[in-house]
C-alpha cells in the first residue's frame, strides 16, 4: 500500500460519516435551521422545471431566488421511478446552484404497510440517494392523510424509517382544511412539521373550507394557521400551504379565479401573524391555469409577475422583515383595540417590528398601546415615506378590511 493510498483512507476514516450532509433542525422558537442558519419556508409546489426559464429567458430558479424564495418542490406529482429518481437528482442539483432547498415528496414511500416490502425498500432507497444532498431541506408525507381516513401504523413504520436513516431532515405532514382538532392530532405525532392547506379564492367563495358557511372570507386562513397551532399543541412548527390555483377554479364547470395582489399579500401575513413559519404557494404549474406562453415554460410567471413576486420580495431573504420572521416571539406586552384587527410582534437587535392584519369588517382606527416609552418614530414598510409616531408608548392608525401594516420601531 503506497503511502498516498495511506493518507486516503486516514482522512476518509477521520472525516465524520455524515460530513457532506447538510442538517435541518427545529430551534426552540419553531424555526427552521439548515447547518445553523435561520430560514422561513418560502416555497412553490410545484415549482418551475429545473431547467425552466422565465418569459424572459432567466433560469427559473435564479427568479425565485433572487426575489427571496428559500424552497422548491418537484413536479409534477407522479410515481418513484428510477426516471422519477433521475429526475429529483436534476431538480435537487439545480436548487443547490442557486441556493434554494428542496421539499422532497416522499409520495407512496411515505406509508409502509405490514409485508409492504416494495414501498420500504423504496423509502430507503430514496432516503439513501438524498439524504446527503446539500439542498434537501425536509421531506413531505403522506398528503392530507386525516381527510383520507388514512390508517395510522404504515404513517408510523414510514416516519420510524425516516428518523433511522436520516435524523438530520425533518418530515411534515400537510392536512385539508377537514376534521377536527382531536382528529388531527391523531397524526400529528408522525410529523416533525404540521400545517394545512387552503385555498379560499373561488366561486362561490370559501368553497374549500369545512367552515365556509360561518366564514367564507380570506380570513380563513389565520383561523386554520391558529387552528393547526394547537393541533401541534404549540411544541411543533406549522407551514401552511397557501393559494395560486387549485382544483376548485379548474375543474369543468368551475370559473378560473386567481387571488389578488391584496388578497395573497393578506393571506400571507395573516399566516405568519397567526403562527406559520412557513408558507408554500400551490398550483404555480397546474396546466390548466396557465396561459399559452406560460404553458410552453411550464408554470404561472404571469401570476408571479403580477402577484407573487411582489409579496415575496416583502418577506423573502432581502427584505428588511426577513429577520423579524425567523426570530422569536416577543414577550413585550403591546396590545391592540380595534375589532377585527390580528397582530403580532418581534425583536431583532434594537428593532421591534409589529405585523398587523385587519380582518372582514368596517374600515377602524385602531390603537397599539404599550410599547417601549423610548420607542417613537416608526416606518411603515412597504408603503414609504409613511411614519407613525409612538407617544407614551402608543400611536394609532387606520385598517381597512384585509389591509395589511407593517411597523419598524428603533427601540
Amino acid at each position: 500500500m503506497t503511502s498516498v493510498v495511506l493518507m486516503l483512507i486516514v482522512a476518509a476514516l477521520s472525516e465524520p460519516p455524515d460530513a457532506l450532509a447538510n442538517r435541518s433542525t427545529i430551534n426552540p422558537d419553531g424555526v427552521l435551521e439548515i447547518d445553523g442558519k435561520k430560514i422561513f419556508v418560502i416555497g412553490f409546489t410545484a415549482a418551475p422545471p429545473a431547467d425552466g426559464k422565465t418569459p424572459t429567458g432567466k433560469d427559473a430558479f435564479a427568479e425565485l431566488a433572487d426575489a427571496g424564495a428559500t424552497f422548491v418542490r418537484f413536479g409534477p406529482d407522479q410515481p418513484w421511478s428510477d426516471t422519477r429518481l433521475e429526475e429529483e437528482q436534476k431538480f435537487e442539483d439545480a436548487a443547490a446552484h442557486y441556493g434554494l432547498h428542496c421539499w422532497l415528496n416522499l409520495r407512496e414511500a411515505s406509508s409502509i404497510k405490514p409485508g409492504d416490502t416494495r414501498n420500504e425498500e423504496l423509502l430507503r432507497k430514496i432516503l439513501t440517494r438524498f439524504k446527503d444532498h446539500p439542498a434537501l431541506g425536509a421531506y413531505k408525507g403522506a398528503d392530507e392523510p386525516e381527510w383520507g381516513k388514512h390508517p395510522l401504523p404504515p404513517l408510523e413504520r414510514a416516519y420510524q424509517i425516516v428518523k433511522q436513516l436520516d435524523p438530520n431532515h425533518p418530515l411534515v405532514i400537510i392536512e385539508a382544511p377537514r376534521g377536527t382538532i382531536e382528529s388531527l392530532k391523531r397524526y400529528e405525532q408522525f410529523s416533525d412539521i404540521t400545517g394545512l392547506d387552503i385555498y379560499p379564492i373561488g366561486y362561490p367563495p370559501g368553497a374549500h373550507s369545512q367552515f365556509s358557511k360561518t366564514n367564507s372570507e380570506i380570513s380563513m386562513v389565520g383561523d386554520y394557521t391558529r387552528w393547526m397551532t394547537e393541533v401541534a399543541n404549540r411544541k411543533k412548527p406549522v407551514w401552511m400551504t397557501l393559494q395560486i390555483a387549485w382544483s376548485g377554479v379548474l375543474k369543468e364547470g368551475k370559473t378560473l379565479r386567481f387571488p389578488t395582489f391584496p388578497e395573497e399579500r393578506f393571506m400571507t401575513y395573516q399566516a405568519i401573524i397567526n403562527g406559520a413559519r412557513g408558507l408554500t404557494y400551490f398550483g404555480g404549474a397546474l396546466p390548466k391555469s396557465l396561459n399559452n406562453a406560460d404553458w410552453k415554460l411550464g408554470w404561472n410567471w404571469r401570476f408571479w409577475n403580477r402577484v407573487l413576486r411582489p409579496v415575496i420580495e416583502e418577506i423573502g431573504t432581502k427584505s428588511p422583515l426577513y429577520p423579524a420572521l425567523v426570530a422569536p416571539e416577543s414577550k413585550l406586552p403591546i396590545k391592540v383595540k380595534g375589532d377585527g384587527v390580528e397582530f403580532c410582534v418581534r425583536v431583532v437587535g434594537s428593532d421591534i417590528f409589529v405585523l398587523a392584519c385587519k380582518r372582514e369588517g368596517p374600515t377602524i382606527k385602531a390603537e397599539f398601546s404599550d410599547l417601549p416609552k423610548t420607542a417613537s418614530i416608526g416606518n411603515v414598510l412597504y408603503e414609504e415615506p409613511r411614519t407613525i409616531e409612538v407617544k407614551s408608548g402608543k400611536f394609532t392608525d387606520w385598517f381597512a378590511p384585509f389591509e395589511v401594516h407593517v411597523y419598524q420601531f428603533a427601540n
